[in-house]
């Protein structure tokens, strides 16, 4: 059991019958009443974050997780295939436990958050950035690069990505996973 003082980011806790982490918190002590936590928590099962007020003290129970270093390997029809980088134990995670599925490329190292008690994967974590190289872009329009315009691409995944119009078939670019969006061209 903990309270609301042992609060912090990244934190798993049973809420409600479910598993949450904690995206962000804040305490508050506003001038009357009592003193408060508010925070965002990201369900664990369905991925939604949900804004909750915690009252400052209340106990809440704390779930123990662990994060192991996985290589993903393969997509077939039980899902996705990864290896444990020390053990060489494969796993197949299904998609909906993976944020950003579609920027998963072969060989690329993730971590697997596991409920530690019951051996149970609760999400594939990515590495913030990305290396990617575009395979397809529309070309630029001329005189068009006035503002900050926008232009879709597919990168070598296969997803689609707005990057900015100078961008060009076969340029590698840095994408944040956490939004897809572009962040800058890949230093070579």
């Amino acid at each position: 059991m903990a309270d609301t003082s042992d609060f912090r980011n990244g934190l798993c806790l049973e809420y409600n019958g479910k598993l949450y982490t904690i995206v962000s918190f804040q305490h508050v002590k506003p001038g009357k009443g009592p003193a408060f936590v508010r925070t965002k928590l990201k369900n664990l099962e369905t991925g939604k974050v949900v804004d909750n007020t915690f009252t400052s003290g209340v106990k809440i129970n704390t779930v123990r997780i662990e994060r192991r270093p996985y290589q993903f390997l393969y997509k077939d029809e039980a899902g996705y295939n990864f290896m444990h980088t020390e053990t060489f134990e494969q796993s197949s995670i299904p998609e909906a436990l993976i944020d950003g599925y579609d920027l998963l490329k072969e060989g690329q190292l993730v971590e697997i958050v596991f409920h530690a008690e019951k051996e149970m994967p609760l999400e594939v974590a990515l590495p913030p950035f990305i290396d990617v190289e575009v395979t397809y872009s529309e070309p630029g329009v001329k005189g068009d690069t006035a503002t900050n315009t926008l232009k879709p691409v597919i990168i070598e995944t296969g997803a689609t990505v707005m990057v900015p119009l100078f961008i060009n078939t076969g340029d590698r670019i840095k994408i944040d996973t956490r939004d897809k969006s572009y962040s800058e061209r890949a230093k070579s």
